[in-house]
């Protein structure tokens, strides 16, 4: 018979084994076959055991290599403004991004952010409202190193800036595809919030092309929102700053963040990088965007909507009237016509469908698929320009268009027959300028102006623009007169 003590020593011996051999087999077992996983990227990294001092942490599941790349390219940007009064309102949906600073008072102001560069010659991208009316723009790169920058140009409707600095040699950011960025992907967010420099968060997309309506008082042609929202922390001092994916691919520019604070609340929001891309290859070419149009008033499906339309899905984006001789209008388009997709990327949504329209420039041709009733149809549209044609946009016409507030287009005969003139120009969009101050509306067509008693006919965008640009120049006023579709006959003075 085993007695108590016997017992017990051959369980403890039994114990014994039994570890031995479980380490021995776990040992041969990773030593001989080593596991793997598949990263984000698709390439194959080597999972080794804890034990393993060469242990690699596969790509998808950390940031140190896409923090290494982006944070070299990504500036704190400080500006200032020398004993003026603040012009940025209480309810400046921009105001919070910035240091708090007392409102009416004249002294110097400063404001921090941040931007990216986007080549070795020093081009740096930011925000529009990061720099907007300042004197004096600092650009520090992450050594240290301090620039004094200039304005390339700037377009208020994408919050979209260009600015140069002058050295060689600088770290850069590769562009990624954005519309290839999906909902639950990884992203960094790097920038400088709150003066801490160099800093790095992360998160992942949450949504896309998102319209938070916070882009207001535009002089161009309307905001353009699709922002790419993300969970990753962004602050005051982030705006202008870099959002990238693992590969250290830059996909939006930090621009806004969702608060009721004023500080990170869970969400930020990023201009996606497709229409970054295009916007300041405008800006550096053109000094102005060469913003592509349908030249259609759309709005968003909701059931409502699909009910009174008799609409069979609340799939696109509805066609609630076209302009005259409007890009749309060219190619057979109508009003209630739905528009589901632009070269194949679906458009669920106002702002999806403006993100892809405003990646494109005039002149060039998109194939629109839209369904009219129950049938589907597919077309091709030559976009134009908001003056109706395909010509390169300078600034200094850019110039008297906002400081009119409206887009003009020049007529079609049949419009001309319509109203008994023999040319003209029609008033197609009124926003807060001096045609609006003078109490012309929508729908006006020009036929004439005068100046210093000499009266000339309007046959084109251009006699307007340069009338209104010598008028200007001279400090002049200028009459404008014409005819509205009724037969109202009309007659304005333009001051300046």
């Amino acid at each position: 018979m085993i007695s108590t003590k016997q017992f017990a020593l051959g369980i403890l011996a039994a114990s014994l084994l039994g570890g031995a051999v479980t380490l021995g087999g776990f040992k041969v077992f990773f030593d001989n076959k080593p596991q793997t996983v598949v990263s984000q990227d698709k390439n194959t990294a080597r999972l080794a055991t804890l034990l393993d001092k060469n242990f690699i942490i596969p790509d998808g599941l950390n940031f140190v290599a896409a923090a290494e790349i982006v944070s070299p390219a990504v500036v704190h940007i400080k500006t200032s403004y020398e004993n003026v009064t603040s012009s940025r309102s209480s309810d400046d949906p921009f105001e919070e991004m910035f240091k708090q600073m007392p409102h009416g008072k004249m002294q110097p102001r400063s404001s921090s952010g941040s931007g990216v560069i986007t080549s070795e010659d020093g081009y740096v991208i930011t925000n529009n409202h990061v720099i907007d009316g300042s004197e004096n723009i600092e650009v520090i790169l992450q050594d240290k190193r301090s620039y004094k920058a200039k304005v390339i140009g700037k377009d208020p409707s994408t919050d979209l800036a260009l600015l140069k600095i002058e050295e060689k040699g600088l770290p850069t950011l590769k562009y990624g595809n954005s519309d290839e960025v999906r909902i639950g992907e990884w992203v960094l967010a790097v920038g400088n919030p709150l003066d801490l420099t160099s800093t790095v968060t992360a998160g992942i997309i949450s949504a896309k092309a998102r319209n938070i309506r916070i882009i207001k008082n535009t002089d161009n042609a309307g905001a353009v929102e699709a922002f790419l929202q993300t969970d990753a922390a962004v602050n005051p001092g982030n705006s202008g700053g870099a959002l990238v994916n693992l590969r250290g691919e830059l996909v939006g520019i930090n621009t806004a963040i969702a608060s009721e604070t004023g500080s990170y609340q869970g969400y930020s929001f990023a201009i996606p990088a497709n229409l970054v891309k295009k916007v300041i290859a405008d800006l550096k070419e053109h000094g102005e965007v060469q913003r592509a149009l349908l030249g259609i008033a759309i709005r968003d499906i909701n059931s409502q909507v699909a009910k009174d339309k008799k609409l069979p899905s609340l799939d696109g984006v509805l066609v609630e009237s076209l302009g005259e001789n409007s890009s749309a209008a060219s190619a057979g388009m109508q009003d209630d016509d739905v528009i589901l997709s632009i070269d194949d990327k679906k458009t669920n949504s106002v702002s999806r469908l403006q993100e892809v329209v405003a990646s494109r420039r005039p002149g060039e041709k998109v194939e629109v698929l839209f369904r009219r009733g129950t049938t589907e149809k597919k077309v091709t549209i030559s976009l134009k320009n908001r003056d109706g044609n395909t010509d390169i946009v300078k600034r200094k016409d850019n110039k008297v268009t906002n400081i009119l507030g409206a887009d003009l287009a020049s007529i079609s005969e049949e419009t001309s027959e319509k109203f008994g003139v023999t040319g003209g120009v029609m008033v197609m969009k009124i926003r807060s300028g001096k045609m609006r101050n003078a109490g012309i509306k929508e729908g006006f067509v020009i036929t004439h102006f005068s100046k210093n008693g000499r009266r000339d006919e309007v046959n084109s965008v251009d006699d307007i623009k340069n009338a209104l640009m010598k008028a200007e120049q001279n400090n002049e006023s200028i009459y404008l007169d014409g005819v509205y579709a009724n037969g109202e006959k009309a007659y304005y003075p333009i001051g300046w």
